[in-house]
């Protein structure tokens, strides 16, 4: 599979989303350190000031794709971008929690912006039948952008010093500015007026797709399972050698970067999204019992229960991310992607922040019970997918789907 897309406005999104995730790869990996080493927080003041911007960064997700529906979603994610480059600079000054909070919450408020303009982008400049594809091709290039931002900031980590640390926070800042400059060459994808009559933030009213959305929510709690739950019980409940943490994380990257796209094919509709979605809890609980049957077995039985529980999981991560695309773009209306893909990303966001608890204490505190119990949870999320997206499907009037935006 070729990392880019063929020219047009996906390749313009993905070469954006390339570079702005080098830049975000190395945030994330130095954040903690800079902020506890350099600018003197403790742990508890960096987690709690996370913990408020991810909230911030909840609300604010339907709001900001409304504002997309509404201002055009190029010229908002182009702003967006913009303003993250300057908050992201803000970095530089902190000093104090206060400030952190400060920079922290307009940085949360920008970063909704973008991710709420990017769903109304793709649906406005996208033929349909592509728009999944091209988000297929936005999440492999994510990881690979990441990966290589996270090798750079190693170097940094290295040093440990607050110039290593500054130098990544502007690398980081610039590369907000490149990815602004690449999407000037995608056409403006012109504002959709909101309808005469009626609440304007509809999407929060549309009880099958906020159905939709807490189940695709709780069920992306399973990126917890490779990130959080598999180290911990890696290390503390099996005689693998830890080197296999980092080979199961690599597993997982490589996978994704390979085939995101090709397991994306089929879930352009609703039908066909919803049976990826049942298909990627069976497996996901798969990968659960073989993780749970790693604990307390000899080094050579351990080793391929965890790489081929790694392998399986990424398979359901693979179908679950691109049933998510196909269902969401599929229950929007045409005058209000934006806001629909905002709060289709709040379900993700949901998973992220109850996932540490829900998969540290099932998985790690309870042992192989609990990784079953979480598969048996996984295997009826998926289930229950297809019935709620076909109710959501009878509820929806029939409107024709936006014209796309041709490059020229």
């Amino acid at each position: 599979m070729p990392l880019l897309p063929e020219p047009g406005p996906s390749r313009i999104l993905a070469l954006s989303t390339l570079v702005n995730t080098v830049g975000r790869g190395t945030w994330l990996t130095a954040s903690a350190l800079f902020l506890t080493r350099s600018v003197g927080l403790t742990v508890a003041q960096v987690g709690l000031g996370l913990t408020v911007t991810a909230l911030v960064s909840l609300v604010a997700s339907t709001p900001m794709g409304y504002l997309a529906d509404r201002l055009g979603p190029r010229g908002l994610q182009i702003g967006a971008l913009l303003a993250s480059a300057g908050f992201t600079a803000a970095l530089v000054a902190v000093r104090s929690f206060a400030g952190f909070l400060l920079v922290g919450v307009l940085m949360a408020v920008a970063d909704s912006a973008t991710r709420g303009a990017r769903g109304a982008l793709i649906a406005g400049a996208v033929p349909p039948d592509q728009r999944v594809r091209t988000r297929a091709y936005l999440r492999a290039v994510t990881n690979v952008g990441i990966s290589v931002g996270t090798v750079l900031a190693g170097v940094a980590l290295a040093a440990d010093t607050r110039t290593a640390y500054v130098s990544l926070i502007l690398l980081d800042c610039a590369t907000y500015l490149v990815a602004a400059a690449v999407l000037l060459r995608l056409p403006p994808v012109p504002p959709v007026p909101a309808p005469a009559h009626g609440p304007r933030l509809i999407a929060l009213r549309d009880r099958p797709f906020l159905a939709f959305t807490v189940l695709d929510g709780l069920m992306s709690m399973h990126f917890g399972l490779i990130n959080i739950a598999l180290p911990l019980w890696i290390a503390g409940h099996t005689t693998a050698p830890r080197w296999l943490i980092s080979a199961c994380l690599l597993v997982n990257t490589v996978v994704v970067v390979l085939f995101q796209v090709r397991a994306s094919r089929g879930t352009e509709d609703l039908t066909g999204a919803g049976r990826a979605a049942r298909r990627a809890g069976a497996v996901i609980a798969v990968a659960c019992a073989l993780f749970a049957a790693s604990g307390g077995v000899p080094t050579a039985v351990a080793v391929p229960l965890l790489l081929g529980g790694a392998l399986v999981h990424v398979v359901g991560e693979l179908w679950h991310a691109a049933a998510g695309w196909g269902i969401s773009f599929g229950l929007a209306p045409a005058h209000a992607q934006g806001q629909y893909q905002g709060a289709y990303g709040m379900g993700m966001q949901l998973g992220s922040m109850v996932a540490p608890v829900v998969v540290t204490t099932l998985a790690v505190g309870w042992g192989a019970p609990g990784w079953l119990l979480l598969g048996g949870l996984f295997l009826l999320l998926g289930v229950l997918v297809p019935p709620v997206v076909a109710w959501a499907g009878r509820t929806r009037p029939a409107e024709p789907a936006p014209v796309p935006v041709p490059v020229g």
